[in-house]
């Protein structure tokens, strides 16, 4: 009813029949989850707080004919419940009741203080925790329900830009060779994500095509069954000169970063030359016929956003997705707040000399919120992560170059799988190890006033 107001109110498209349907059943299993819940809780309660009175065996069945006395709510003091009345209850679940401490063969009575009301508390997140994990369909499902069929691979930490919002001006120490993914270890994660759902798999870096072995990868990974996509992020810089072989190999989609369309200024922001090599790499892409060709442009206050419109009139004649990046926080690139464009304001920016600016209809999972524009060949997207973020349809895991596995962008645990399996982990007790990270993914990254005040890893050495 809410979905249907807001669509509504806001004039966006509402559900189709089918997606209606999906509604109602996922409304349904909400509900049953809830109850479940309820009785759960419960039965806890009552397993705390009804207890079993002082007193040993021999004069257990006397007290089970004692009243007591009534305290300040009417309940009775002394008053010890019969076996016959806890099997009865109808608010205690079976397998509550088969758990209680049992009356014959010798059991003895133990006094004993109760929990704290917060150690209560405490323990009954714990067990609705363990129980939500357990109630999981696979290794790659989170307690909320958020399925992660998409996987990114970043392949090294080496880069040949040095670009202000992805690398320290001092650089970074670089994680030795030996440490990081083998081909066959890559291999290896990707064929168990794929077995357990993953269908796409983004290589990231670092810079991707620097890693001699890149096309072989992807190749290996062109073999697994049930893989639908492999695609790329790349700066461009060299992507013109084996993007043909690429292709060949099994690579179906590409994003190329550029984040100016002024050579001098390009110079200033990557600390490199090479603005029309990169240029050249989006035509190469067009011409063998990547639809679309998705150009990922991180936008900062006082640094490109003047640039805006150029960088929607490059979709006008070619089926290029240019997509708008909030500016976010990472350790060494200087993040200000002031730096970030909002969705909104750049979207309105975009409106006033492009009126036909339209939202498409978005995947739950899609990342960036897409539009199209009358006469334009190409798209217009933003990715929001910043003032309007996205998790509640997350399904994306990161692997970074030195084996670490990172559940969220933004989040700062990492559990290492380059560790488990050089250890000697069977493929099962290296999906144990996912999915135990997997189950303890949070609903969702903390704000922007936060998030710039956590230590996080810089963007080279996560992969972008």
């Amino acid at each position: 009813l809410l979905f249907a107001l807001a669509t509504h109110c806001t004039g966006a498209p509402g559900p189709t029949p089918a997606g209606l349907d999906r509604m109602w059943k996922v409304g349904g299993l909400v509900a049953t989850h809830a109850r479940r819940r309820v009785a759960s809780s419960t039965a806890s309660w009552l397993r705390w707080s009804g207890g079993v009175a002082g007193g040993s065996a021999h004069d257990s069945s006397t007290s089970h004919e004692q009243h007591g006395t009534a305290d300040g709510r009417g309940r009775q003091q002394g008053k010890q419940r019969s076996p016959a009345h806890r099997a009865n209850s109808p608010v205690r679940h079976a397998r509550t009741a088969a758990s209680m401490p049992k009356y014959d063969e010798g059991w003895e009575e133990k006094e004993r203080d109760p929990p704290a009301p917060g150690e209560r508390v405490k323990a009954l997140r714990r067990q609705l925790r363990d129980e939500a994990i357990s109630g999981r369909s696979g290794p790659l499902e989170d307690t909320f329900g958020r399925r992660h069929n998409y996987l990114r691979i970043s392949l090294t930490e080496k880069c040949n830009l040095r670009c202000l919002y992805c690398m320290p001006e001092e650089g970074i120490d670089l994680t030795a060779k030996e440490e990081l993914l083998s081909a066959d270890e890559v291999v290896r994660v990707a064929r168990l994500f794929v077995a357990n759902g993953v269908d796409k798999i983004r290589l990231t870096g670092g810079e991707p095509t620097v890693r001699p072995d890149l096309e072989d990868i992807i190749r290996r990974l062109r073999a697994l069954t049930g893989l639908r996509d492999i695609a790329i992020t790349t700066n461009g810089l060299t992507l013109h000169r084996n993007l043909d072989a690429l292709q060949a190999a099994g690579l179906t989609h590409v994003n190329i970063s550029l984040d100016t369309l002024v050579p001098p200024k390009f110079e200033l922001l990557t600390r490199r030359r090479g603005h029309d090599r990169v240029l050249k790499s989006i035509d190469r892409a067009v011409e063998l016929g990547y639809d679309p060709v998705k150009v990922n442009v991180v936008l900062m206050r006082g640094v490109n956003d003047d640039e805006l419109l150029d960088f929607v009139e490059m979709t006008r004649e070619k089926p290029i997705n240019v997509r708008f990046i909030e500016f976010m926080p990472f350790d060494g690139n200087k993040f200000e707040e002031k730096k970030v464009v909002s969705y909104c304001e750049a979207k309105e920016r975009i409106l006033e000399k492009y009126p036909s600016l339209t939202r498409m209809r978005d995947h739950r999972s899609e990342v960036a919120k897409n539009f199209k524009l009358d006469g334009h060949r190409g798209t217009v997207s933003f990715v929001t992560s910043m003032t309007n973020h996205f998790c509640g349809g997350c399904n994306r895991l990161r692997i970074m170059a030195d084996g670490n596995l990172k559940v969220c962008l933004f989040d700062q645990g990492e559990v290492s799988l380059r560790d488990a399996m050089r250890g000697g982990a069977s493929d099962d007790e290296l999906m144990g190890v996912v999915g135990k990270a997997v189950g303890n993914k949070k609903a969702k990254h903390a704000g922007m006033s936060d998030l710039q005040n956590m230590e996080n890893r810089s963007m080279i050495r996560i992969g972008g």
